[in-house]
């Protein structure tokens, strides 16, 4: 195939190792495809203030797509370039018809630069607790919105999803990275996909001329976008079924082999 100008990569389960390290390799690798020509996107669910760490490790300093396509960031000047919020209304809509659907799960409001979170929302990580903040509804605060939190303590991941995706009829995306009891919902048509397209034609690359890499439902849209999409072999079931390219896992350090294989 003809070297790609965008590598585009999922973060977790994909490019970082189980224990959140980069490889060496998988750091040898990326340097590769630079030198070949190539942009280097983070495609990821994670919000622009967990990426630093990340780009520190990779040295990638570009543009990375956050927040599953509800924000553009620029790593190197910390900076959030366009963001695709839920508008408030559309948000407390969406919330009252999961309330409804999944009794007794509890929500919170990604901003881009914190979190917001009602009553009974317990699904914390210790090390982004300084960015978070208690509030009576996450709709009533005046904040952007750019990603929904749902989160159970009691129903099955697979079964929230059905449950959600049949409650919002279109009003929303839902999507979801793996975490047990927890959802990710985005405005209508936000897509890490749709937001990875927009970035691909500002720059006039071609998804013929993008290679993408990812794990989980989230990622599925944007690896059948790219004209080569490889599900890794940690992939969720419905990954693995719907992508017909594969490679290793990420501990195996899958996005590696296939970038060592297309620059070499």
């Amino acid at each position: 195939m003809t070297p790609p100008r965008i590598v585009a990569t999922d973060l977790d389960g994909t490019l970082l190792r189980t224990d959140g390290s980069v490889s060496e390799r998988t750091r040898r690798a990326l340097r590769l495809a630079r030198r070949s020509g190539a942009e280097i996107v983070f495609v990821t669910a994670r919000p622009p203030r967990a990426l630093e760490p990340i780009a520190r490790q990779t040295g990638e300093l570009g543009l990375a797509v956050c927040s599953n396509g509800a924000v553009v960031y620029d790593v190197s000047a910390d900076e959030i370039v366009t963001t695709s919020p839920i508008a408030p209304a559309a948000a407390a809509k969406v919330l009252g018809a999961l309330a409804e659907a999944l009794p007794g799960v509890a929500f919170a409001a990604e901003t881009g630069r914190g979190v917001l979170f009602q009553p009974g929302y317990r699904n914390h990580l210790p090390v982004d607790l300084p960015f978070w903040r208690p509030v009576p509804d996450v709709c009533a605060e005046g904040e952007p919105i750019v990603k929904l939190l749902v989160w159970s303590d009691s129903h099955p991941l697979d079964d929230m999803f059905t449950a959600a995706v049949a409650a919002i009829e279109g009003q929303a995306e839902v999507t979801h990275s793996g975490v047990q009891g927890l959802l990710e919902i985005s405005a209508a048509e936000v897509t890490k996909a749709g937001t990875l397209a927009a970035l691909c034609e500002r720059m006039g690359v071609a998804a013929a001329q993008v290679v993408a890499f990812g794990d989980m439902p989230n990622d599925l849209a944007m690896l059948t976008f790219a004209g080569a999409g490889y599900a890794m072999a940690n992939a969720h079931p419905m990954v693995v079924e719907a992508v017909e390219r594969r490679t290793l896992s990420n501990d195996e350090d899958g996005v590696a082999a296939v970038l060592e294989r297309i620059f070499a």
